[in-house]
């Protein structure tokens, strides 16, 4: 009968089981901490995503920005269609009554500053287009029998007309100046938050302006200074009639 050798007890433990020892236990935590971030990969993934909403931000920038362009555009289209509207019916396009004062004043060549150094030419001739265009003489924001007293300059009628002045834009509370629908208008305002230019100044001076008819513009909030290279000229970032 043959014999079957039988291994010893400690041998088949020994060569089954391994003991839980030091190395074992350094090679797990080894692994624990293998699953963690590193100070270097916090810093890529926050450099990543400043990178990322820097990218956002100026996608957001510009989107806005060739809105508030569309809408300026938009704005002139429709004030310059008022404004033939406007000379069918009185013959001539707004223009102060007295000469070399606002309109004629507002030279688009030289003025580049609706805010500041030209700020207050800007808002006196965009009162006379409001005026024309609106029939609010008075600036209220309403059309009533006070606005038979008043000229397109502000200045006192006599005798009064003999009925109200015609209305040829309905302007949007957005574009008046103070915003919110209240307050005596200052200023007709662009989407970037400056006085429109209109100016009858060619027709005055032929050196200055550009039309023979009226110049309209937003400086699209470009700053008056320094003066772009290419384009050469401030007027090149405009939006414009001309």
């Amino acid at each position: 009968m043959s014999r079957h050798t039988v291994k010893p007890l400690h041998r088949i433990y020994d060569s089954t089981i391994q003991p839980f020892n030091d190395s074992t236990w350094r090679s797990h935590s080894s692994f624990r901490a293998r699953g963690a971030f590193t100070l270097i990969e916090l810093i890529v993934v926050v450099t990543v995503i400043v990178i990322l909403t820097g990218l956002v931000l100026s996608t957001v920038g510009y989107v806005r920005k060739k809105a508030a362009r569309s809408r300026a555009e938009t704005e002139i289209a429709a004030m310059s269609a008022a404004l033939e509207s406007y000379k069918a019916d009185n013959g001539i396009y707004p223009r102060d009554p007295t000469a070399n004062t606002a309109t004629d004043a507002l030279d688009a060549r030289t003025m580049l500053d609706p805010v500041t150094t030209d700020g207050a030419v800007y808002r006196a001739a965009s009162l006379v287009l409001y005026r024309a265009l609106s029939g609010d003489r008075n600036v209220d924001r309403a059309i009533t029998d006070a606005d038979k007293n008043f000229n397109i300059d502000g200045s006192a009628l006599s005798p009064p007309l003999a009925q109200l002045p015609q209305s040829y834009l309905a302007f949007k509370p957005n574009m008046l100046s103070p915003s919110g629908g209240s307050g005596a208008i200052t200023a007709i305002t662009d989407s970037f938050g400056n006085s429109y230019g209109y100016s009858t100044a060619n027709q005055y001076d032929p050196n200055k302006g550009y039309n023979p008819t009226f110049d309209l513009w937003s400086t699209a909030g470009v700053a008056p200074s320094p003066t772009p290279a290419p384009p050469a000229t401030q007027q090149d970032l405009w939006i414009k009639n001309w």
